[in-house]
Protein backbone atom coordinates (compact mmCIF):
# COMPACT_ATOMS: atom_id res chain seq x y z
CA UNK A 1 0.00 0.00 0.00
CA UNK A 2 1.68 3.29 -0.83
CA UNK A 3 2.10 6.70 1.06
CA UNK A 4 1.49 10.01 0.13
CA UNK A 5 3.83 12.21 2.20
CA UNK A 6 3.97 16.02 2.23
CA UNK A 7 7.34 18.02 2.80
CA UNK A 8 6.30 20.71 4.93
CA UNK A 9 10.02 22.48 5.52
CA UNK A 10 12.63 23.15 2.83
CA UNK A 11 13.46 25.61 0.22
CA UNK A 12 13.55 25.50 -3.72
CA UNK A 13 16.43 27.59 -4.77
CA UNK A 14 15.13 28.74 -8.40
CA UNK A 15 18.21 28.95 -10.39
CA UNK A 16 18.69 30.54 -14.12
CA UNK A 17 19.84 27.49 -16.91
CA UNK A 18 17.60 24.94 -16.60
CA UNK A 19 18.57 22.15 -19.15
CA UNK A 20 16.44 21.98 -22.25
CA UNK A 21 14.15 18.98 -22.74
CA UNK A 22 16.30 17.53 -25.69
CA UNK A 23 18.66 14.50 -25.04
CA UNK A 24 21.80 13.99 -27.48
CA UNK A 25 24.47 11.06 -27.56
CA UNK A 26 27.68 12.57 -26.50
CA UNK A 27 30.74 10.68 -28.51
CA UNK A 28 32.24 7.57 -26.88
CA UNK A 29 34.92 9.46 -24.59
CA UNK A 30 38.35 8.78 -25.47
CA UNK A 31 39.60 8.98 -21.95
CA UNK A 32 37.67 7.58 -18.74
CA UNK A 33 38.46 8.09 -15.18
CA UNK A 34 37.52 6.20 -12.01
CA UNK A 35 38.31 7.96 -8.61
CA UNK A 36 38.15 6.26 -5.51
CA UNK A 37 37.92 9.42 -3.76
CA UNK A 38 34.05 8.74 -5.07
CA UNK A 39 33.58 6.10 -2.92
CA UNK A 40 34.09 7.62 0.71
CA UNK A 41 35.73 5.29 2.92
CA UNK A 42 37.05 2.81 0.37
CA UNK A 43 41.34 2.34 0.43
CA UNK A 44 41.66 1.34 -3.20
CA UNK A 45 43.93 -1.86 -3.92
CA UNK A 46 44.81 -0.69 -7.74
CA UNK A 47 45.09 -4.27 -9.99
CA UNK A 48 46.15 -3.17 -12.83
CA UNK A 49 49.28 -1.03 -14.28
CA UNK A 50 49.62 1.44 -17.09
CA UNK A 51 49.77 -0.16 -20.27
CA UNK A 52 46.93 -3.16 -19.42
CA UNK A 53 44.30 -3.99 -21.84
CA UNK A 54 40.73 -3.71 -19.95
CA UNK A 55 36.95 -4.39 -21.20
CA UNK A 56 33.86 -2.39 -19.72
CA UNK A 57 33.49 -4.02 -16.83
CA UNK A 58 37.37 -5.01 -15.98
CA UNK A 59 38.35 -4.60 -12.65
CA UNK A 60 40.16 -1.26 -12.05
CA UNK A 61 40.72 -1.46 -8.07
CA UNK A 62 39.30 -3.23 -5.16
CA UNK A 63 38.53 -2.36 -1.83
CA UNK A 64 41.47 -3.18 -0.10
CA UNK A 65 39.48 -4.06 3.47
CA UNK A 66 36.73 -5.78 1.68
CA UNK A 67 38.25 -7.43 -1.59
CA UNK A 68 34.53 -8.82 -2.94
CA UNK A 69 34.12 -5.58 -3.83
CA UNK A 70 35.44 -4.67 -7.44
CA UNK A 71 35.54 -1.36 -9.18
CA UNK A 72 35.79 -1.37 -12.89
CA UNK A 73 36.04 0.23 -15.87
CA UNK A 74 33.53 1.98 -17.79
CA UNK A 75 35.11 1.29 -20.84
CA UNK A 76 37.49 -0.75 -22.61
CA UNK A 77 40.87 0.37 -23.62
CA UNK A 78 44.27 1.16 -22.72
CA UNK A 79 45.03 1.57 -18.80
CA UNK A 80 46.83 4.89 -19.24
CA UNK A 81 47.59 6.13 -15.51
CA UNK A 82 47.51 5.68 -12.49
CA UNK A 83 47.01 9.04 -10.57
CA UNK A 84 48.28 9.26 -7.42
CA UNK A 85 48.46 12.39 -4.72
CA UNK A 86 50.50 12.44 -1.17
CA UNK A 87 51.23 9.62 0.44
CA UNK A 88 50.57 7.83 -2.55
CA UNK A 89 47.18 7.93 -2.56
CA UNK A 90 45.25 7.10 -5.60
CA UNK A 91 43.58 9.81 -6.67
CA UNK A 92 42.41 8.31 -10.48
CA UNK A 93 42.95 5.95 -12.74
CA UNK A 94 42.72 6.45 -16.30
CA UNK A 95 41.85 4.61 -19.22
CA UNK A 96 42.24 5.58 -23.12
CA UNK A 97 39.12 4.39 -24.75
CA UNK A 98 38.60 2.38 -27.68
CA UNK A 99 36.39 3.98 -30.48
CA UNK A 100 34.11 0.79 -29.78
CA UNK A 101 33.54 0.01 -26.94
CA UNK A 102 33.89 -3.84 -25.90
CA UNK A 103 32.19 -5.52 -22.75
CA UNK A 104 33.55 -8.50 -20.22
CA UNK A 105 30.20 -10.78 -20.40
CA UNK A 106 28.82 -11.30 -17.44
CA UNK A 107 25.70 -13.52 -18.06
CA UNK A 108 22.33 -12.51 -18.77
CA UNK A 109 19.86 -13.74 -16.97
CA UNK A 110 16.36 -13.23 -15.32
CA UNK A 111 16.95 -11.88 -11.42
CA UNK A 112 13.75 -13.46 -10.35
CA UNK A 113 14.82 -16.96 -11.17
CA UNK A 114 18.44 -15.95 -9.23
CA UNK A 115 18.80 -16.70 -5.56
CA UNK A 116 20.38 -13.77 -3.65
CA UNK A 117 23.51 -14.81 -3.71
CA UNK A 118 24.07 -15.44 -7.21
CA UNK A 119 22.36 -12.00 -7.77
CA UNK A 120 24.99 -10.45 -4.98
CA UNK A 121 28.01 -12.31 -7.18
CA UNK A 122 27.03 -11.02 -10.34
CA UNK A 123 26.64 -7.16 -9.24
CA UNK A 124 29.79 -7.75 -7.56
CA UNK A 125 31.99 -9.14 -10.31
CA UNK A 126 30.21 -6.17 -12.90
CA UNK A 127 31.39 -3.37 -11.04
CA UNK A 128 27.74 -2.53 -10.16
CA UNK A 129 27.94 -3.07 -6.20
CA UNK A 130 29.23 0.32 -5.54
CA UNK A 131 26.02 1.53 -7.28
CA UNK A 132 23.92 0.07 -3.88
CA UNK A 133 24.97 2.39 -0.53
CA UNK A 134 24.19 1.76 2.86
CA UNK A 135 22.63 3.87 5.96
CA UNK A 136 23.60 4.59 8.24
CA UNK A 137 27.14 6.30 7.35
CA UNK A 138 26.21 6.72 3.43
CA UNK A 139 29.02 3.91 2.46
CA UNK A 140 29.30 1.78 -0.62
CA UNK A 141 27.20 -1.13 1.35
CA UNK A 142 28.45 -4.30 2.33
CA UNK A 143 27.41 -7.58 0.98
CA UNK A 144 27.63 -9.68 3.91
CA UNK A 145 24.82 -7.92 5.51
CA UNK A 146 20.80 -7.64 4.85
CA UNK A 147 18.90 -4.62 4.82
CA UNK A 148 15.50 -4.01 6.44
CA UNK A 149 14.96 -2.40 3.06
CA UNK A 150 16.06 -1.05 0.20
CA UNK A 151 15.04 2.59 -1.07
CA UNK A 152 14.89 4.38 -4.56
CA UNK A 153 14.35 7.75 -4.98
CA UNK A 154 12.69 8.34 -8.80
CA UNK A 155 12.68 12.18 -8.32
CA UNK A 156 15.16 15.00 -7.80
CA UNK A 157 14.29 18.06 -5.95
CA UNK A 158 17.74 19.71 -6.24
CA UNK A 159 18.26 23.01 -7.64
CA UNK A 160 18.37 22.46 -11.61
CA UNK A 161 18.37 18.77 -11.19
CA UNK A 162 17.37 16.33 -14.08
CA UNK A 163 13.90 15.61 -15.07
CA UNK A 164 13.61 12.11 -14.09
CA UNK A 165 10.15 11.79 -16.32
CA UNK A 166 12.69 12.45 -19.04
CA UNK A 167 15.88 10.14 -18.03
CA UNK A 168 13.86 7.26 -17.94
CA UNK A 169 11.82 7.30 -20.92
CA UNK A 170 11.70 3.89 -22.94
CA UNK A 171 14.00 2.60 -20.02
CA UNK A 172 11.49 0.97 -18.45
CA UNK A 173 12.40 -2.41 -19.35
CA UNK A 174 15.74 -1.67 -17.29
CA UNK A 175 14.12 -0.29 -14.81
CA UNK A 176 12.04 -2.96 -13.69
CA UNK A 177 14.58 -5.68 -14.17
CA UNK A 178 16.77 -3.85 -11.71
CA UNK A 179 13.63 -3.47 -9.03
CA UNK A 180 13.47 -7.19 -9.21
CA UNK A 181 17.01 -7.78 -8.47
CA UNK A 182 16.94 -5.51 -5.74
CA UNK A 183 14.16 -6.97 -4.16
CA UNK A 184 15.71 -10.35 -4.01
CA UNK A 185 18.60 -8.76 -1.91
CA UNK A 186 16.08 -8.01 1.27
CA UNK A 187 13.22 -9.80 2.98
CA UNK A 188 11.95 -6.24 3.51
CA UNK A 189 10.50 -4.12 0.75
CA UNK A 190 11.56 -2.18 -2.32
CA UNK A 191 10.52 1.18 -1.58
CA UNK A 192 9.95 3.21 -4.74
CA UNK A 193 9.83 7.06 -3.72
CA UNK A 194 8.25 9.30 -6.53
CA UNK A 195 6.93 12.86 -7.11
CA UNK A 196 2.97 13.98 -7.02
CA UNK A 197 4.02 15.58 -10.03
CA UNK A 198 5.22 12.41 -12.15
CA UNK A 199 3.46 11.47 -15.24
CA UNK A 200 5.93 8.42 -15.84
CA UNK A 201 4.37 5.04 -16.95
CA UNK A 202 7.35 3.93 -16.44
CA UNK A 203 8.09 4.81 -12.80
CA UNK A 204 4.21 4.39 -11.84
CA UNK A 205 3.78 0.92 -13.60
CA UNK A 206 6.66 -0.58 -11.86
CA UNK A 207 5.71 -4.02 -10.00
CA UNK A 208 7.08 -5.64 -6.88
CA UNK A 209 7.36 -2.18 -5.08
CA UNK A 210 5.76 -0.12 -2.69
CA UNK A 211 5.14 3.34 -4.20
CA UNK A 212 5.26 6.35 -1.86
CA UNK A 213 4.64 9.76 -2.84
CA UNK A 214 6.55 12.76 -2.31
CA UNK A 215 5.68 16.39 -2.50
CA UNK A 216 7.15 19.63 -1.11
CA UNK A 217 10.10 21.58 -1.69
CA UNK A 218 13.71 20.44 -1.68
CA UNK A 219 14.70 17.91 0.06
CA UNK A 220 12.04 16.12 -0.59
CA UNK A 221 14.02 14.40 -3.48
CA UNK A 222 16.41 13.33 -0.52
CA UNK A 223 16.52 9.68 0.01
CA UNK A 224 17.22 9.90 3.54
CA UNK A 225 14.19 12.31 3.88
CA UNK A 226 12.39 9.89 2.06
CA UNK A 227 13.21 7.36 4.76
CA UNK A 228 12.40 9.42 8.08
CA UNK A 229 9.20 9.87 7.16
CA UNK A 230 8.47 6.49 5.79
CA UNK A 231 11.04 4.07 7.73
CA UNK A 232 13.10 5.68 10.38
CA UNK A 233 16.65 3.90 10.77
CA UNK A 234 17.68 2.76 14.52
CA UNK A 235 20.56 1.72 16.01
CA UNK A 236 21.58 -1.54 14.75
CA UNK A 237 19.62 -1.36 11.48
CA UNK A 238 20.89 -1.48 8.00
CA UNK A 239 19.06 0.68 4.49
CA UNK A 240 20.45 0.34 1.61
CA UNK A 241 19.84 2.98 -1.26
CA UNK A 242 20.30 3.08 -5.24
CA UNK A 243 19.36 5.99 -7.55
CA UNK A 244 16.87 5.85 -10.52
CA UNK A 245 19.69 5.89 -13.47
CA UNK A 246 21.72 3.01 -11.18
CA UNK A 247 18.93 0.84 -10.87
CA UNK A 248 18.58 1.15 -14.94
CA UNK A 249 22.12 0.22 -15.12
CA UNK A 250 21.55 -2.96 -12.99
CA UNK A 251 18.30 -3.67 -14.87
CA UNK A 252 20.77 -3.71 -18.28
CA UNK A 253 23.29 -6.07 -16.73
CA UNK A 254 21.08 -8.64 -16.10
CA UNK A 255 19.43 -8.14 -19.66
CA UNK A 256 22.68 -7.91 -21.50
CA UNK A 257 25.43 -9.32 -19.25
CA UNK A 258 27.16 -6.19 -19.67
CA UNK A 259 28.42 -3.18 -17.54
CA UNK A 260 27.05 -0.25 -19.56
CA UNK A 261 27.12 2.46 -17.27
CA UNK A 262 26.08 4.81 -19.68
CA UNK A 263 23.42 7.58 -18.16
CA UNK A 264 21.38 10.36 -18.84
CA UNK A 265 23.02 13.71 -17.51
CA UNK A 266 21.32 17.23 -17.47
CA UNK A 267 24.09 20.41 -18.23
CA UNK A 268 22.42 22.81 -16.53
CA UNK A 269 23.18 26.21 -15.03
CA UNK A 270 23.44 30.29 -15.61
CA UNK A 271 26.60 30.05 -16.94
CA UNK A 272 26.18 27.23 -19.75
CA UNK A 273 25.78 27.92 -22.99
CA UNK A 274 23.45 25.41 -24.34
CA UNK A 275 22.02 23.52 -21.31
CA UNK A 276 20.91 20.39 -22.50
CA UNK A 277 20.57 16.68 -21.49
CA UNK A 278 23.16 14.38 -23.09
CA UNK A 279 23.89 10.52 -22.77
CA UNK A 280 27.39 9.79 -21.38
CA UNK A 281 29.37 7.09 -20.07
CA UNK A 282 30.47 7.23 -16.64
CA UNK A 283 33.61 8.96 -15.95
CA UNK A 284 33.61 11.07 -19.16
CA UNK A 285 34.99 14.22 -19.76
CA UNK A 286 33.39 17.13 -18.95
CA UNK A 287 34.27 18.70 -22.41
CA UNK A 288 32.03 15.71 -23.89
CA UNK A 289 29.28 17.18 -21.90
CA UNK A 290 29.77 21.21 -21.85
CA UNK A 291 31.70 21.77 -24.72
CA UNK A 292 34.71 24.23 -24.18
CA UNK A 293 34.01 26.63 -20.90
CA UNK A 294 35.44 30.03 -20.60
CA UNK A 295 37.30 31.43 -17.72
CA UNK A 296 35.63 32.36 -14.67
CA UNK A 297 33.25 29.55 -14.56
CA UNK A 298 32.88 27.14 -11.41
CA UNK A 299 32.21 23.52 -13.01
CA UNK A 300 30.13 21.77 -10.77
CA UNK A 301 29.91 17.42 -10.93
CA UNK A 302 26.80 17.41 -9.25
CA UNK A 303 24.31 19.94 -8.14
CA UNK A 304 24.77 23.44 -6.76
CA UNK A 305 24.53 22.45 -3.28
CA UNK A 306 26.49 18.92 -2.69
CA UNK A 307 28.23 18.64 -6.30
CA UNK A 308 32.17 18.65 -6.29
CA UNK A 309 34.36 21.61 -7.73
CA UNK A 310 36.07 19.30 -10.75
CA UNK A 311 37.54 22.33 -13.30
CA UNK A 312 37.22 22.41 -16.87
CA UNK A 313 39.14 19.46 -17.63
CA UNK A 314 37.28 17.28 -14.96
CA UNK A 315 35.22 13.83 -15.49
CA UNK A 316 31.93 13.21 -14.39
CA UNK A 317 31.86 11.21 -10.43
CA UNK A 318 30.34 8.23 -10.49
CA UNK A 319 27.28 8.60 -8.96
CA UNK A 320 25.89 12.50 -10.43
CA UNK A 321 23.71 12.96 -13.17
CA UNK A 322 24.00 16.57 -13.15
CA UNK A 323 26.51 18.91 -14.62
CA UNK A 324 26.21 22.70 -13.18
CA UNK A 325 28.06 25.37 -14.66
CA UNK A 326 28.25 28.33 -12.55
CA UNK A 327 29.94 31.69 -12.20
CA UNK A 328 32.85 32.23 -10.21
CA UNK A 329 32.29 34.62 -7.52
CA UNK A 330 35.47 35.90 -7.48
CA UNK A 331 34.97 39.64 -8.47
CA UNK A 332 34.25 42.52 -5.95
CA UNK A 333 31.15 44.11 -5.47
CA UNK A 334 30.63 47.72 -4.39
CA UNK A 335 28.40 47.29 -1.18
CA UNK A 336 25.62 50.06 -2.14
CA UNK A 337 24.87 48.55 -5.81
CA UNK A 338 25.72 44.87 -5.28
CA UNK A 339 26.90 44.25 -2.00
CA UNK A 340 25.68 44.38 1.69
CA UNK A 341 23.87 47.77 1.46
CA UNK A 342 22.41 47.51 -1.74
CA UNK A 343 18.54 47.53 -2.16
CA UNK A 344 18.78 43.70 -3.00
CA UNK A 345 16.80 43.82 -6.32
CA UNK A 346 18.52 40.98 -7.58
CA UNK A 347 19.51 38.69 -4.83
CA UNK A 348 18.26 35.72 -3.54
CA UNK A 349 17.32 35.11 0.03
CA UNK A 350 15.89 32.35 2.23
CA UNK A 351 14.56 35.15 4.86
CA UNK A 352 12.80 38.23 3.88
CA UNK A 353 15.61 40.76 4.09
CA UNK A 354 15.25 41.78 0.21
CA UNK A 355 11.92 42.54 -1.71
CA UNK A 356 12.46 39.77 -4.20
CA UNK A 357 10.34 37.55 -1.45
CA UNK A 358 7.60 38.88 -3.03
CA UNK A 359 8.60 37.46 -6.51
CA UNK A 360 7.92 33.97 -5.66
CA UNK A 361 8.32 32.52 -9.70
CA UNK A 362 11.56 34.64 -10.19
CA UNK A 363 14.97 33.14 -11.03
CA UNK A 364 18.25 34.13 -10.02
CA UNK A 365 21.91 33.91 -11.59
CA UNK A 366 23.94 33.05 -8.29
CA UNK A 367 27.71 32.88 -8.19
CA UNK A 368 30.17 31.26 -6.17
CA UNK A 369 30.54 33.74 -3.42
CA UNK A 370 30.04 33.22 0.00
CA UNK A 371 28.74 36.51 0.73
CA UNK A 372 31.15 36.20 3.79
CA UNK A 373 33.22 34.55 6.05
CA UNK A 374 32.96 31.35 8.98
CA UNK A 375 31.33 33.16 12.22
CA UNK A 376 30.58 32.21 15.63
CA UNK A 377 27.93 29.29 15.59
CA UNK A 378 25.14 30.76 16.77
CA UNK A 379 21.33 29.40 17.82
CA UNK A 380 19.37 31.27 14.50
CA UNK A 381 16.43 28.70 14.19
CA UNK A 382 17.61 28.99 10.26
CA UNK A 383 18.13 25.24 9.86
CA UNK A 384 15.08 24.40 11.18
CA UNK A 385 13.27 26.41 8.47
CA UNK A 386 14.60 24.48 6.30
CA UNK A 387 15.68 20.50 7.36
CA UNK A 388 12.76 18.73 7.76
CA UNK A 389 13.59 15.93 10.33
CA UNK A 390 12.60 15.17 13.68
CA UNK A 391 15.95 16.62 14.94
CA UNK A 392 17.84 19.41 16.44
CA UNK A 393 20.25 19.79 13.74
CA UNK A 394 22.42 22.63 15.57
CA UNK A 395 22.46 20.59 18.74
CA UNK A 396 23.26 17.62 16.37
CA UNK A 397 26.44 19.63 15.00
CA UNK A 398 27.77 20.96 18.48
CA UNK A 399 27.77 16.90 19.49
CA UNK A 400 29.66 16.12 16.53
CA UNK A 401 32.09 19.22 16.85
CA UNK A 402 32.08 18.28 20.79
CA UNK A 403 33.25 14.52 19.58
CA UNK A 404 30.30 13.21 21.99
CA UNK A 405 29.48 9.53 20.74
CA UNK A 406 26.64 9.22 22.69
CA UNK A 407 25.33 12.64 22.15
CA UNK A 408 25.65 12.37 18.26
CA UNK A 409 23.57 8.76 18.49
CA UNK A 410 20.81 10.27 20.48
CA UNK A 411 20.04 13.46 18.51
CA UNK A 412 19.59 11.09 15.04
CA UNK A 413 23.22 10.84 13.47
CA UNK A 414 22.41 7.02 12.16
CA UNK A 415 19.55 8.95 10.30
CA UNK A 416 21.29 11.73 8.47
CA UNK A 417 24.33 11.91 5.51
CA UNK A 418 26.00 14.87 4.54
CA UNK A 419 23.83 15.88 1.90
CA UNK A 420 20.82 16.41 4.18
CA UNK A 421 23.04 19.17 5.99
CA UNK A 422 23.41 20.73 2.19
CA UNK A 423 20.48 23.57 2.76
CA UNK A 424 21.80 24.48 6.22
CA UNK A 425 25.14 25.16 5.17
CA UNK A 426 23.15 27.66 2.34
CA UNK A 427 21.16 29.18 4.35
CA UNK A 428 23.44 29.74 7.48
CA UNK A 429 24.54 33.07 8.56
CA UNK A 430 27.50 31.81 10.21
CA UNK A 431 29.20 30.15 7.21
CA UNK A 432 29.52 26.77 8.65
CA UNK A 433 30.57 24.12 6.79
CA UNK A 434 27.71 21.80 8.21
CA UNK A 435 28.58 19.11 5.46
CA UNK A 436 31.40 18.52 6.33
CA UNK A 437 31.04 18.39 9.99
CA UNK A 438 27.89 15.41 9.24
CA UNK A 439 30.76 13.29 7.46
CA UNK A 440 33.09 13.51 10.05
CA UNK A 441 30.61 12.67 12.68
CA UNK A 442 29.51 9.55 11.00
CA UNK A 443 32.97 8.26 10.31
CA UNK A 444 34.26 8.84 13.95
CA UNK A 445 30.63 7.34 14.94
CA UNK A 446 31.65 4.15 12.36
CA UNK A 447 34.88 3.86 13.90
CA UNK A 448 33.51 4.32 17.34
CA UNK A 449 30.71 1.48 17.16
CA UNK A 450 31.77 -0.94 13.96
Amino acid sequence: MSKTIRIRKGLDIRLKGEAEKVVVQAPEPQVAVVKPTDFHGVVPKVVVKPGDEVKAGSPLFVDKYNERILFTSPVSGEVAEVVRGEKRRVLEVRVLADKQIRFEDHGAGDPAAMNRETIIQKLLRSGCWPFIRQRPFDLVADPAQEPKAIFVSAFDSAPLAPDMDLVVRNQGEDLQLGLAALSRLTKGRVHLNVSAQTTAREFLDAKGVQHNVFSGPHPAGNVGVQIHHIDPIDKGDVVWVVGAQDVIIIGRLFRTGHFDAERTVSLAGSAARNPKYVRVRVGAPIQDIAGEVGSGVRVVSGNALTGTNVGANGHLGFYDQQVTLLPEGDKPKFFLTDGWASPGLNHFSASHAYPTWLLPGRKYELDTNQNGEERAFVMSGQYEEVFPFDIYPVHLLKAILAGDIEQMEQLGLYEVAPEDFALCEFVCTSKINCQDIVRSGLDMLKKETT
